[in-house]
């Protein structure tokens, strides 16, 4: 049985942000850009709100039917830049004090492979209680199809080993070396060739 998956508008923007703030909530990296629980549990929804926003108006959100899982593609020209101003906004805009809401903008902008256009899953989101059931794969497969009759590559950056270890049976590999945030948890940049899949 597959999984039905439409394109969100903005009609979803809360269910969409709800769901990545519940999605991410225990990450690695969001624990290290929001550190304490409270913190965290207060300031997080307005960054993942902010982030839905972003890719609404930039790129595309798939989400499944049920509302269980998103995934969150932003389309990269070969001549693009990363707009590190955007997280110095964010930050200003969110939590004016928390200087790591840049800093991720910025380390991840220096890893980011420029010069090829590729699809950017900056996000992807799968409800706690629905993890593990094949949700984020289906999301990310029906992008990856599309790249492969394309011929467009695909870059993301896993925040955890776990996903890690999905994104690499699904064909994407490490681009250089991990990044490794100040005082922080890993991340791994991954490209994917158009084809790749294993």
């Amino acid at each position: 049985m597959g999984v039905a998956i439409r394109t969100a508008d903005r009609t979803d923007r809360e269910l969409v942000a709800r769901l990545l703030d519940s999605a991410f909530q225990d990450d690695p990296v969001s624990g290290w850009i929001f550190p304490g629980e409270e913190y965290r549990r207060t300031t997080h929804p307005r960054l993942m709100a902010a982030f839905v926003d972003i890719v609404l108006e930039e790129g595309r959100i798939d989400v499944t039917e049920d509302g269980a899982a998103c995934a969150l593609w932003l389309p990269v020209p070969a001549e693009s830049a990363e707009d590190e101003e955007g997280f110095a906004e964010l930050r200003e805009a969110l939590d004016p004090d928390n200087e790591r809401i840049e800093l991720i903008g910025t380390l991840t902008a220096e890893v980011h492979p420029a010069g090829r256009a590729h699809e950017y899953l900056w996000m992807i989101g799968v409800a706690p209680g629905r993890q593990g059931e094949g949700l984020g794969t289906a999301l990310i497969g029906s992008v990856l199809e599309r790249c492969d009759r394309e011929g467009v590559p695909a870059y993301l950056e896993a925040s955890s080993e776990r996903s890690r270890g999905l994104y690499e049976r699904l064909g994407f590999e490490l681009v250089d070396r991990p990044l490794d945030l100040p005082d922080g948890p890993r991340m791994w940049p991954l490209w994917r060739e158009p084809g790749a899949a294993r």
